[in-house]
């Protein structure tokens, strides 16, 4: 049986989904995984979530979920139905931004977590909605929630993440390749890499939106996961 699986980014939760868990059709078997807080690399990720969903998969993942579902589609390419890639990266760590998580490990090591997150919001969120203190607060609380050895764990795990793009254009899923044009974490260009590598991709880029797509423009993002989703071939019959 089909299982869509949503993976949420780093220190995320299933809260950044909600808009999404309320749209998807129940059909789908949705669920949202956790592996990003029990395993120390992307690999492991993968292999977790493939020995924990067996069957054919649907992956629709955010930032560092759409990095773990990349190297799950890469581990597993003959179980992955589709795939749905939001706001991430196939580009392995470069020394700029490696020097920059190192140093925010520092400080979340010395439980300034809550400064250096405050500080993150401008990027995280279009400017637009980085003056909406509702979905601000939403946003500082899942992360906060997570806890600074989660923060570190997770950091580390993105720090050493593989060059996804060695494998792309091996994978024949359809996939649907999701950006804000204004996300400063993973730039558009990294999208469009992305698109075109994967042979089967198709790119949309979501105005007035930074990297927290899901949150931020959650009515756009479910009309296209919906449209997306409805064009797949049509599920086998569920016994």
């Amino acid at each position: 049986m089909t299982q869509l699986i949503l993976l949420p980014g780093l220190a995320s939760s299933a809260v950044m989904w909600q808009a999404q868990l309320d749209a998807l059709p129940a059909h789908y078997r949705v669920h949202v995984t956790d592996v990003h807080t029990r395993c120390d690399t992307i690999e492991a990720m993968a292999q977790t979530l493939l020995g924990e969903h067996p069957g054919e998969l649907i992956l629709c993942g955010a930032s560092m979920g759409g990095i773990i579902a990349m190297q799950t589609a890469h581990q597993a390419p003959q179980r992955i139905r589709a795939m749905a890639l939001l706001g991430t990266s196939a580009r392995p760590e470069t020394g700029d931004m490696r020097q920059l998580r190192e140093a925010a490990i520092t400080l979340f090591a010395d439980g300034r977590a809550p400064e250096v997150l405050r500080a993150n919001v401008p990027l995280a969120f279009h400017a637009s909605h980085a003056k909406d203190p509702v979905l601000v607060q939403c946003y500082l609380d899942f992360v906060l929630e997570a806890g600074p050895a989660q923060l570190i764990r997770q950091n580390r795990a993105i720090m050493a993440r593989p060059d996804a793009r060695r494998y792309l254009s091996a994978l024949q899923c359809p996939t649907l390749v999701l950006c804000g044009e204004s996300d400063q974490l993973t730039p558009p260009e990294c999208s469009r890499e992305i698109a075109s590598l994967l042979p089967h991709a198709r790119l949309e880029m979501l105005a007035q939106c930074g990297h927290m797509s899901t949150m931020e423009q959650p009515a756009r993002v479910n009309a296209l996961l919906l449209e997306w989703l409805a064009a797949l071939p049509p599920l086998a019959p569920q016994i």
